[in-house]
């Protein structure tokens, strides 16, 4: 479910940077389906790049294979996405609050953490600058904390008008996707709020899989099952790609 919400959530869109793992997933079942458009753009220098089957790294062979141009890293970051270029970011969260911030670098104490995590990589400034950032996680109490250990990417900051006030670029997270549902910015708050539940999934479940007082909007819907073509395409990337998340 988490995949084929990211996947739909790409239609109409040009330009996706796209991280490893269920996120490269969602693109490449969007670009199949709902997005044939959809310029797959990764960290690595890869510009339009059509893989075949699902790469394992952002060093993969197949990107530079199938892509239509390969530049440099800081071409990457100075002239695509800085600057506003790329319609779509994809990232993810060890942790994540009520203003859609994130943390990957530690959990714990930053000086003496409990954990220390992978770190930042690319995702500040797909934060700051993507014209619309989409988060994937999964949906525990543990990830969804009233207060980050650290804040390695910046979402609505405090508040509204955060953003604005960091300079920052894009519009920031305008969905939250869940393995619960799918949680959006309140137009007036900015706190998330949780606007659609995975078949199945009961409210209760997603309020209890979040470390604050989660808001529910009173138009809350129902995400629709996967389709057959979506099951299909996807079943096809995962095969030809073992050891990867569908």
């Amino acid at each position: 479910m988490m995949t084929v919400a990211a996947a739909r959530a790409l239609a109409g869109h040009r330009t996706c940077f796209v991280g490893i793992g269920l996120p490269s997933t969602a693109a490449n079942v969007a670009r199949r389906i709902h997005a044939p458009q959809l310029g797959l753009i990764y960290e690595s220098g890869t510009l339009g790049t059509k893989p075949t089957v699902l790469p394992l790294s952002i060093g993969d062979g197949v990107l530079a294979e199938t892509a239509d141009a390969v530049v440099s890293v800081p071409e990457i970051f100075n002239y695509w996405l800085q600057p506003g270029r790329v319609d779509v970011g994809f990232l993810g969260a060890a942790q994540l609050d009520r203003f859609g911030n994130i943390n990957t670098t530690v959990i714990g104490d930053y000086d003496d953490p409990k954990v220390r995590l992978p770190g930042a990589g690319g995702a500040p400034e797909i934060a700051a600058s993507c014209r619309q950032v989409i988060v994937v996680v999964r949906q525990t109490a543990r990830a969804f904390v009233e207060r980050l250990d650290f804040v390695t990417s910046v979402g609505y900051g405090n508040g509204p008008g955060a953003r604005q006030r960091l300079g920052l670029r894009g519009a920031g997270p305008v969905l939250v996707i869940t393995d619960h549902g799918v949680l959006e910015p309140h137009p007036e708050t900015a706190e998330l709020t949780l606007t659609r539940i995975h078949p199945g999934v009961e409210v209760d479940q997603a309020r209890q899989a979040t470390g604050w007082d989660l808001v529910v909007s009173q138009e809350l819907t129902t995400t629709e099952a996967p389709t057959t073509e979506e099951l299909r395409v996807l079943r096809e990337l995962r095969d030809a790609s073992p050891g990867q998340e569908g």
